[in-house]
């Protein structure tokens, strides 16, 4: 025989009893609160970056006094100089970076000035032209362009595995000098 369904005292008596979020759990902290810090997405983090890089530039071309200038222009054969200068003490750390930045723009410009049909190469700059070491150069299949890690020395084509070499060893007189004037190794001698 089945027992009586319990009251709705005893039932919460019993829920009560059997609620887990009740027991003491020693493997927590009580002093344990979550982190408050919010984590950042990329673009976040990126312009905080640049934001600190732009602050950063800002103090140190405006830190301590200038180099001094003369109104005049001139033609870049002697240092201006000014009366007084000397009272004021200049920074020489600053006209060294001064001196610095304007080598560098310089020497930007010539660069842009002769190679102005591409992009400048840097390291950051998606636009570069690929690498042209032999280290960084991958060897394709020249039938498949899988990875080809073996040579034919017969006919000088690149091949993936042993099925493409029976291929490769089976092609028609001259074929091979089509692949390898296709990928560019092609040799015609006079």
């Amino acid at each position: 025989m089945a027992p009586p369904p319990p009251s709705g005292e005893d039932h919460q008596r019993l829920l009560e009893k059997l609620d887990i979020a009740l027991v003491p759990r020693p493997f927590r902290n009580p002093q344990w609160k979550p982190s408050q810090r919010r984590n950042k997405n990329v673009k976040q983090l990126l312009s905080d970056s640049s934001r600190r890089e732009a602050s950063s530039m800002a103090t140190q071309n405006n830190s301590g006094v200038t180099t001094p200038y003369a109104p005049g222009t001139t033609d870049g054969t002697q240092t201006p100089a000014v009366e007084g200068a000397a009272s004021r003490g200049t920074n020489i750390s600053q006209a060294a970076q001064d001196l610095s930045t304007l080598a560098l723009e310089n020497s930007l410009k010539a660069s842009t000035s002769r190679f102005a049909s591409g992009p400048a190469v840097t390291y950051t700059n998606i636009e570069s032209a690929p690498s042209l070491h032999p280290a960084q150069q991958r060897r394709y299949c020249d039938i498949t362009g899988l990875p080809a890690p073996y040579l034919d020395p017969k006919t000088r084509l690149r091949y993936h595995n042993q099925e493409i070499f029976g291929v490769v060893r089976n092609l028609p007189q001259g074929a091979a000098d089509s692949y390898l004037e296709v990928r560019g190794a092609h040799i015609v001698l006079k």
